[in-house]
């Protein structure tokens, strides 16, 4: 999930990242069930009970699940849909471009991830797409080093995202991750290089690019107060990794 706030970055303590790393471990194999599990003719409800079932096996707890009301733990977003889909009775099909978002809490601590693939075969506009999406996120996260700033993190997808001619919401966008799964700062998908707040060892963000297909930036939300469409009908695209600054370099703590 994503949302807008305000400023300040702590950093982590090795016990804290411990329970971090752990929570990031569950979210990881979450999607590792839930991408084999998508397939023409499955409903998002029941990718949802996938996830549902490692959160229980794992001893974990759901971010998303009751979240300001959020009735499951999963957003699966299909096609048009940006962000925050909420699972249900629809079917997917060959050809359908689906984007899961999904967290994890362990011992109090948070993980939070998404990524998009295509049901069986899908068009090379939608695979580029996702491939762009990934790319951007890749960009991004080869800059939480020392030193850097947020605006790097901002720029470096935005050069990506723009350099392939897509859109990117403006009022969605990366957060702090922690205590709570949503904390400061923004991360925001575009920005300066050399401007914002300065990355130390010990910071983790949850970073997420999310794309749209028809290069505008618009989009909309639709009745059910969560799902966010793109406003001219075109595909979108989300990637997010929780990641921390290491002393060596990036780590991914929702990677597998």
């Amino acid at each position: 999930m994503a949302r807008l706030g305000r400023s300040g970055i702590p950093r982590r303590t090795a016990d804290e990242l411990r329970h971090m790393r752990a929570a990031g471990k569950v979210v990881a194999e979450m999607h590792e069930r839930v991408r084999a599990a998508a397939r023409p003719g499955v409903t998002t409800a029941s990718l949802d009970r996938v996830a549902r079932d490692v959160i229980e096996r794992r001893n974990a707890t759901s971010n998303f699940f009751g979240y300001h009301g959020f009735p499951a733990v999963i957003c699966a977003s299909v096609n048009d849909a940006v962000v925050h889909g909420i699972p249900g009775s629809r079917v997917l099909l060959e050809g359908d471009l689906l984007s899961v978002d999904c967290g994890a809490i362990v011992n109090g601590w948070h993980a939070d991830a998404a990524f998009s693939m295509g049901i069986s075969a899908i068009s090379p506009d939608a695979q580029r797409l996702i491939d762009t999406a990934d790319a951007a996120l890749d960009a991004a996260i080869r800059q939480m080093r020392p030193g850097r700033r947020l605006g790097d993190v901002g720029a470096a997808i935005q050069h990506v995202v723009s350099s392939a001619g897509y859109g990117s919401p403006r009022d969605f966008c990366g957060h702090g991750i922690g205590r709570a799964m949503h904390e400061d700062p923004d991360v925001e998908n575009r920005g300066k290089p050399g401007r914002g707040l300065e990355l130390h060892v010990g910071v983790v963000l949850a970073i997420e690019p999310m794309l749209i297909g028809g290069g505008r930036d618009d989009v909309r939300q639709l009745a059910d107060g969560w799902t966010v469409v793109t406003a001219d009908g075109s595909l979108a695209s989300h990637a997010e990794h929780t990641v921390l600054v290491g002393e060596h370099g990036p780590e991914i703590l929702t990677r597998a």
